[in-house]
């Protein structure tokens, strides 16, 4: 056993009463939409966390592109360009079947992250997809987000995970290898030394 469940905690009351009242700021940080300062924000981000949910199950995933790549089209629009994956679609499979999704920006070198919820669209419209082109390579689809609430989170946990502290970066060749995983995983069906080695390539000629 883990933990006694006599110590769950199931119900709101309970819950509230481990948790002081959140401070005035907590509270007014959020707006319904996008000001100058979020908008400012989401223009100096380069990665985003994706968050979906749909029968299947939950789905986190990461976005990226060069800082500004989500597009403040006004106060309660973006658009997230949809690049090339892995082809599992999870989180648009989610969003098919509910629209809802939540968003957290990174900003390197920023303690503070920015978080979105909102609703989505799946959007395939050529004009839309030629906006977000980069090299000549058009997104494969684009997220239309409605901003139903904008705020930032604290730094608490960007300075106790030391994120962007070079010292606290992973040495190259310290964990498994996504060849060794892969490998395990598959009792050696899949050739991991052979995916790691051209793995490298394949990330850079598969980009956009």
């Amino acid at each position: 056993m883990i933990s006694n469940p006599e110590f769950d905690i199931t119900t709101h009351s309970a819950l509230q009463a481990m948790f002081d009242a959140p401070a005035g700021a907590s509270l007014a940080k959020e707006l319904d939409h996008i000001d100058d300062n979020y908008r400012q924000w989401i223009a100096a981000s380069p990665f985003l966390a994706l968050a979906t949910a749909g029968p299947q199950g939950l789905d986190c995933s990461p976005r990226g592109d060069p800082a500004g790549f989500v597009d403040v089209v006004d106060a309660k629009t973006v658009i997230i360009p949809e690049r090339r994956g892995n082809n599992r679609i999870d989180s648009l499979r989610n969003l098919i079947e509910n629209p809802q999704l939540a968003l957290l920006f990174l900003i390197p070198g920023q303690g503070e992250t920015l978080r979105i919820n909102g609703r989505a669209r799946i959007s395939a419209d050529p004009a839309l997809l030629q906006r977000y082109a980069i090299a000549g390579k058009l997104p494969k689809l684009v997220l239309i987000v409605t901003v139903e609430a904008a705020f930032f989170q604290c730094s608490r946990a960007v300075v106790r995970a030391g994120l962007w502290n070079p010292a606290a970066q992973i040495k190259p060749g310290s964990l498994p290898t996504p060849g060794q995983i892969l490998s395990a995983a598959t009792n050696a069906g899949i050739d991991g030394a052979a995916y790691d080695q051209a793995l490298p390539e394949r990330v850079k000629s598969s980009l956009y």
